[in-house]
C-alpha cells in the first residue's frame, strides 16, 4: 500500500506536465480555433534567389518544385488530421507565379540559437488572395537556401569537420486576412527547440582526406542524382494511402507538433475569452528608400558568411582550430 501513495507524486507530475501544452500560437490558441475555421495551404514555395550555392542550381531548383508538387498534399492532409479546421484548401495558383506576386523581402534571422531565413510577404496581395479563396487564413511554405556552421562526423564517428555547410531549408507561417503571423514556423517563443533542416547539400570528404594521408578535408557538394535519391526516399503516410518523401515527412512532422489541438483537462479553464490578439502585423510595403520597421520580437539579424576554405579534421582528443 505504500508503495502505491509513493507513486502518487510521480503520477500528478505527469499529469500536470501533459495538461501545461505549449501554445506556439501568437495569440491564444482557442481564439485561433474559433477565428480560422477555413484555411488555406499555398502550393510550397521555393526562393530561387536564396543562398543556394550548389554548382548545378537550376537542376536543382527543378528537382525541388517537383518534390515540393510531390509531397505537398501531405501537409493538406496532416492539417485536415488535426480536427481544428472545417475546410483545408489549396487555391489554384503557379508555385513561382504566386511566390513572385507575394514577396516582400526575407531575412536572415538567429533566434534561440539557430540560423534560419524569416519571410515577409506583400499585406495588400496577400488579403487579396485569402479573400479571394473564401479562406479565414492562408499558410505560406518555402523552401530556400542557407549557410550555417554545423559539425559533421565521419561514418566511423572518430573524426567530424565543423565549419560551414549549404542547406535547404523549409520556414511557414500562417497570416489572417489583415497581415497577421497567426502562427510560424520555427517559433522559440516557448522553450528552447531543435529545427530540422530540410537537406544538407554539402558533405566532408574524408575518405579523400583519408586516401591522402591529410588532414585536410575538402567540402564537396553532393551531385543532383544523389540528392533526388535522398529526396525519393520515402514512407507510407499516416494519413493517405500514399508514399511521402522522408525529408518533407520529419518536417511536417516538426510543424504539425506545433499546430497540434491543445490538450486541456476537464478542469481547465476554457480562454476563448482571452484577451484580442497581437499578432506579428506584416510589414507593409515602403516608399522606396524607405526603411521597413524591425519586427517586435527581439532577434537577431546575421549577416550572410563568407564561404570558408577547406577545413581540418578533427577528432575528439585534438585541440579545434582557431578559424
Amino acid at each position: 500500500m505504500s508503495r502505491i501513495f509513493r507513486c502518487f507524486p510521480l503520477a500528478a507530475l505527469l499529469f500536470m506536465s501533459v495538461g501545461c501544452a505549449h501554445n506556439y500560437y501568437n495569440i491564444p490558441q482557442d481564439t485561433y480555433e474559433k477565428k480560422i475555421r477555413v484555411i488555406g495551404v499555398a502550393p510550397i514555395f521555393v526562393d530561387e534567389a536564396s543562398d543556394i550555392r550548389h554548382p548545378e542550381k537550376e537542376p536543382l531548383l527543378a528537382l525541388v518544385r517537383n518534390q515540393n508538387r510531390k509531397n505537398e498534399q501531405e501537409l493538406v492532409s496532416l492539417l485536415k488530421d488535426t480536427g481544428v479546421y472545417l475546410a483545408v484548401r489549396m487555391p489554384e495558383a503557379q508555385a513561382d507565379e504566386l511566390f513572385s506576386s507575394l514577396f516582400f523581402r526575407r531575412e536572415r534571422r538567429m533566434d534561440a540559437g539557430v540560423i534560419y531565413n524569416k519571410y515577409f510577404f506583400k499585406q495588400q496581395e496577400l488579403k487579396d488572395l485569402i479573400v479571394k479563396n473564401h479562406l479565414d487564413a492562408l499558410m505560406l511554405v518555402v523552401v530556400s537556401g542557407l549557410t550555417s556552421p554545423d559539425k559533421i562526423y565521419s561514418s566511423n564517428l572518430l573524426s567530424f569537420l565543423e565549419t560551414d555547410y549549404n542547406y535547404l531549408i523549409m520556414t511557414a507561417q500562417i497570416f489572417d486576412p489583415d497581415g497577421a503571423v497567426l502562427w510560424e514556423y520555427p517559433n522559440f517563443q516557448k522553450r528552447m527547440l531543435s529545427y530540422t533542416t530540410l537537406l544538407n547539400l554539402q558533405y566532408p570528404d574524408f575518405d579523400e582526406a583519408a586516401a591522402n594521408v591529410t588532414d585536410k578535408v575538402d567540402v564537396k557538394f553532393k551531385t543532383i542524382p544523389g540528392l533526388a535519391r535522398a529526396f525519393d526516399k520515402t514512407k507510407a503516410s499516416s494519413i493517405n494511402d500514399v508514399k511521402v518523401s522522408r525529408l518533407y515527412s520529419d518536417v511536417f512532422g516538426d510543424m504539425l507538433s506545433m499546430l497540434k489541438r491543445k490538450f486541456r483537462f476537464f478542469w481547465e479553464k476554457d480562454d476563448r475569452g482571452a484577451a484580442a490578439p497581437r499578432p506579428e502585423p506584416v510589414q507593409p510595403q515602403p516608399a522606396p528608400k524607405a526603411s521597413v520597421s524591425a519586427p517586435s520580437a527581439p532577434v537577431m539579424t546575421v549577416t550572410e558568411p563568407v564561404p570558408a576554405p577547406p577545413g581540418e579534421i578533427k577528432t575528439e582528443t585534438l585541440t579545434p582550430v582557431t578559424k
